[in-house]
């Protein structure tokens, strides 16, 4: 099920995330989808720890890509903007875009695609209790459909 609708966090480049010239390093672009993905999350009532730690519920991360389109520098502001891009009873794929905060230019957008796991790394269905809040249909409204 795909939802439309995008969380936005800030977050400042920092020093260490930069090469010398003063360029965002590629790989930190991931890391600003883990903040995106994360605070998307909590703003709608869901937190990772506790869904470890209570359901035994790990979103695991099994795909990754990212297209760059221009650079981000040193001390800039950039916007981090998440969305669902679709929900299943065992994952979840979420789609970004990294846009400098001054000037709303888009420097890369990219998608991660989640598996839900238990401690014992196997894949799970995810509890009803997070369904709605993503936006995941019913497992009963996965076999009326035929999807899995």
């Amino acid at each position: 099920m795909q939802n439309t609708e995008h969380h936005e966090t800030t977050v400042r480049v920092r020093y260490a995330e930069t090469d010398q010239m003063g360029v965002v390093y590629h790989a930190n672009y991931l890391v600003w989808f883990e903040v995106g993905r994360v605070e998307l999350m909590r703003a709608r009532g869901i937190e990772y720890k506790r869904m470890e730690i209570d359901d035994d519920c790990h979103i695991v991360v099994v795909e990754a890509s990212c297209r760059y389109l221009a650079s981000a520098l040193y001390d800039e502001v950039i916007c981090v903007r998440t969305r669902i891009a679709d929900s299943r009873s065992r994952t979840i794929r979420f789609g970004y875009e990294v846009l400098r905060d001054t000037d709303r230019q888009l420097l890369a957008t990219g998608e991660t695609l989640h598996v839900i796991c238990g401690s014992n790394g196997k894949p799970k269905m995810l509890p009803e209790k997070y369904r709605a809040v993503l936006g995941t249909p019913s497992p009963a409204a996965h076999a009326i459909r035929g999807n899995s």
